[in-house]
């Protein structure tokens, strides 16, 4: 029987990632959706009419036990207190990035999970980036020598803002593109080379009458010697490459963006067709200045995420755990430091 799936917002994330990635999952079953906006309860009929529509979370921890899982993707501020909310409630979490505003309150909710053994799962979902997996199976297959030096970029030309809470600089909103941009290249960086020793950050505010940061570099210095440079703005009126990685043996360069956003914002799904594969002219170029060659980018794969929830939810390992979210808010946390005093810091 397929595992019964309780949404929590339906917004970007919930409209765009979740509910199309979940209803692909052949053991997932979009169970019920929560939004208390009355265009968005339409829209969810329209396109999942056997899913139940409730304007209220608290609608849910009426009866538990009619769902096997809880998926939040409501703003930020409110992370923390739905998952404690369902944990409490029996039931296990996926929690949409960053997990918290800040590390102590994802500690906490870890702690939380511990007592009642059940996972909360972080949505990292741009691990399954077909580029970032190009990226991590050439690291693993020793392509690229020792990696000297990791460039990765989330570049966007945005200069007018967009009013809502991501614009939000109260720190119980986790606002600004360090905390969404950030949250994914900071992930990607600690699962290829680990936690790093020292972080050191540029954090700026450059739009007018912006008030969030929207123009932010991070530096990562990982234990085997392997250096990240992550670089996310707004404010880019053109686009370096999408990552850049340098090792003693050759280097591995690729510009674009993975293509399954764009598919999913267009009603595409991981049910269609060719779902997250990119043209050869889009393939990235591995080897020296002497000689390189097209490099395949392997198909991006966001189900497998919600595939590897539902075997986990099933007695296996999860496909992100929470200690990793937790290193991640912890550099966010380090970088920001970093920032305000100009100089190195370590990762607390």
């Amino acid at each position: 029987m397929a595992l019964r799936v309780a949404l929590i917002g339906y917004g970007t994330g919930g409209a765009v990632f979740h509910a199309p990635l979940i209803a692909s999952v052949p053991d997932l079953r979009l169970e019920a959706v929560v939004t208390g906006n009355p265009e968005r309860r339409e829209a969810v009929r329209r396109r999942y009419p056997d899913a139940r529509v409730l304007e209220s979370a608290d609608r849910l921890w009426e009866s538990p036990e009619a769902y096997d899982l809880v998926v939040v993707t409501a703003p930020n501020r409110q992370h923390v207190p739905l998952a404690r909310t369902a944990l409490t409630s029996g039931l296990p979490v996926v929690l949409d990035k960053p997990v918290a505003p800040t590390a102590a309150e994802a500690r906490s909710l870890a702690a939380l999970a511990a007592v009642r053994g059940l996972p909360v799962i972080p949505f990292h979902n741009r691990r399954w980036d077909g580029d970032f997996r190009t990226v991590r199976r050439l690291v693993r297959e020793g392509a690229l020598g020792t990696v000297q030096r990791f460039e990765s970029r989330f570049e966007r030309w945005r200069p007018e803002i967009k009013p809502g809470w991501k614009e939000s600089a109260d720190p119980r909103d986790a606002g600004g593109i360090l905390y969404d941009l950030g949250s994914h290249l900071i992930d990607q960086a600690v699962t290829l080379f680990g936690r790093p020793e020292r972080v050191y950050a540029e954090i700026d505010v450059r739009r007018s009458g912006a008030s969030a940061p929207d123009d932010v570099f991070v530096a990562l210095a990982h234990a085997g010697g392997a250096r990240s440079h992550l670089w996310m703005s707004a404010t880019a009126a053109q686009l370096g490459p999408r990552f850049r990685v340098l090792g003693s043996a050759s280097g591995y360069t690729v510009s674009g963006m993975d293509p399954q956003e764009k598919e999913l914002r267009a009603g595409r799904t991981p049910k269609d067709a060719g779902w997250g594969q990119v043209p050869p002219e889009a393939y990235g170029r591995l080897g020296t200045t002497a000689a390189d060659r097209p490099e395949p980018t392997e198909p991006g794969a966001y189900q497998e995420f919600y595939a590897e929830v539902a075997r986990a939810l099933r007695g296996g390992p999860p496909p992100v755990a929470l200690a990793d979210a937790i290193t991640g808010l912890e550099v966010v946390e380090a970088a920001i430091r970093s920032a305000e005093n100009g100089r190195p810091v370590p990762v607390q």
